[in-house]
């Protein structure tokens, strides 16, 4: 009799002992960031070993914890891979950025910064079955300085160029100035969508969320993702 209760005693202090191991094993885990592959695989073989003996764990069971943990490690592994094809096309984009440098790009402004000795290229949007004689070109303030002509008869992007001069003939000085076009459709009068080029002085390298900057001359910043064409300085 006495030989009983001690074996169960020693039965319960071996349970419980086991208990504290496998309790103190899952404290260690929690402190890590993630549960790792050594870890799940620790974890469920401790598991197996502590199951009830009358009570097996099922194949569903075992399978089913397998094959969740595979699913989380697997979108683990995705997020990582993404994470570097992001800086990679992020390298890649500022590569591509840093070659625009002194270049003219068009991008979706009627305004732009005539510098000293240039010229303003820019392009209109004339709709199928539109017409348009002229761009209209004013300063800052507002006022009309001059008139470029369009050639007629065609729609699509139509070009343009303005040599900096007023109607008079006149040079204009440096600064910022407003595109703009009225054309009409059909007897009715409409606003044209006008596009112009701007000098690229710098770049600035931004990360995934923001991408790459370009930097205009008197124009302020534009997303590389917004450049329309890309034209050479001398054009």
């Amino acid at each position: 009799m006495v030989n009983s209760v001690n074996n169960s005693a020693n039965a319960n202090d071996t349970s419980f002992l086991d208990k504290m191991r496998w309790e103190n094993q899952a404290e260690e885990v929690t402190t890590h960031n993630q549960l790792t592959q050594k870890d799940f695989f620790a974890l469920l073989t401790k598991q197996l070993a502590m199951q009830d003996p009358f009570k097996p764990m099922q194949n569903e069971e075992m399978i089913s914890q397998m094959t969740n943990f595979a699913s989380v490690d697997g979108i683990n592994s995705l997020k990582e891979e993404i994470l570097n094809l992001n800086a990679v096309m992020t390298s890649s984009q500022a590569l591509q950025a840093s070659s625009l440098v002194g270049q003219k790009v068009l991008t979706q402004s009627d305004r732009a910064y005539l510098a000293e000795n240039d010229a303003v290229k820019g392009t209109v949007d004339i709709p199928a079955g539109g017409k348009a004689q002229s761009v209209m070109v004013q300063d800052s303030a507002g006022q009309l300085i001059s008139n470029v002509p369009l050639a007629q008869g065609v729609t699509g992007n139509v070009e343009f160029i303005w040599d900096g001069k007023n109607i008079d003939g006149n040079e204009v000085g440096p600064g910022m100035y407003t595109f703009s076009v009225q054309g009409d459709i059909d007897g009715q009068t409409q606003q044209f969508n006008t596009y112009t080029y701007g000098h690229v002085s710098s770049v600035s390298l931004g990360t995934v969320e923001s991408g790459t900057m370009l930097n205009i001359l008197g124009s302020g910043s534009v997303s590389l993702n917004d450049v329309l064409a890309i034209s050479g300085t001398n054009n």
